[in-house]
């Protein structure tokens, strides 16, 4: 072979290399992308992290992992998503899942949800894929009372969430799907400090370590007079202080309540033992929002 043709030889496998190059990449999937728009929605710390899927053909597909930090600000807003399941999504969710995570599939604790408009979706915890309830209809009472130590000098010093007069509960909430439970707080000095999970208003709760030896309410509800925490003496006197239900994650790490706090009540500065005390609706408030964009 001649130089001439050396050269037209090695110019056309050149050529045929670039063609075929240039096939394979207009055949790669093209990406697009995702944007999240959150709010109230807490530091889940360490082991948690929040995460995305899109459902496609009715499976969920995964938009990628990302933490909130405390001033609510998210570690990644924008995910890269293959463009062909993005425009095919019908719907995004939004859940907890440990971190780090070997399962694919998503948890139970779903925490935001809503279908596709055009290329939008509006996110509530309202929605069926969600919670279920935007937590609007929840409701309760509590009365400030002792009832696991016999001492009456330390009265002041228990709340719980049960009607004295005909021993029925006092909490009206709705029922949350799996991955969910309620949790009672009482904030001294700006400590929150629970009084329990429970999943049922009509039954003993996860006690907190603080309550006495004698027999406690079936019904919700702590006596703070033993197991103090560091900086803290008990008895001590609820007055004055702030009784709060919230919504928490299953399972949960945190030793303060998540952003759900749909009902808080303000125990009087003069309270009466064994009186109810009504407490105010306030899930428009502290309800989790969000807004997907493809």
């Amino acid at each position: 072979m001649n130089y001439s043709a050396k050269i037209f030889s090695l110019a056309l496998i050149a050529l045929v290399a670039f063609v075929g190059c240039k096939e394979d990449n207009d055949t790669d999937p093209a990406n697009g992308n995702l944007s999240l728009t959150l709010g109230n929605l807490p530091d889940l710390g360490d082991g948690y992290a929040y995460e995305g899927w899109i459902m496609v053909d009715g499976s969920p597909v995964t938009t990628g992992t990302f933490t909130i930090n405390a001033s609510g600000n998210l570690s990644s807003s924008v995910f890269t998503v293959d463009e062909d399941m993005l425009q095919a999504a019908t719907a995004f969710i939004l859940t907890i899942e440990p971190s780090p995570d070997n399962d694919p599939a998503p948890s139970d604790v779903h925490v935001l949800a809503g279908d596709f408009s055009a290329n939008s979706a509006t996110l509530t915890i309202g929605d069926s894929r969600a919670l279920g309830t935007d937590l609007s209809t929840a409701s309760g009472q509590y009365i400030i009372a002792t009832p696991t130590t016999a001492d009456t000098t330390d009265e002041y010093s228990g709340v719980w969430f049960v009607d004295p007069s005909d021993g029925s509960a006092s909490l009206s909430l709705p029922t949350l799907p799996n991955g969910w439970a309620y949790e009672g707080w009482v904030v001294l000095d700006g400590t929150p400090l629970s009084t329990g999970k429970f999943t049922s208003v009509s039954g003993s709760d996860q006690s907190a370590p603080y309550s006495g030896t004698e027999a406690a309410p079936m019904f919700p509800g702590e006596d703070f007079v033993v197991n103090a925490p560091a900086g803290y003496t008990f008895p001590t006197d609820l007055q004055g202080r702030t009784v709060v239900i919230s919504v928490e994650p299953v399972p949960d790490n945190a030793v303060t309540p998540f952003s759900l706090k749909p009902v808080v009540g303000s125990i009087p500065s003069s309270v009466t033992i064994g009186n109810l005390y009504d407490m105010n609706n306030n899930a428009s408030a502290t309800n989790a929002t969000g807004t997907a964009v493809r």
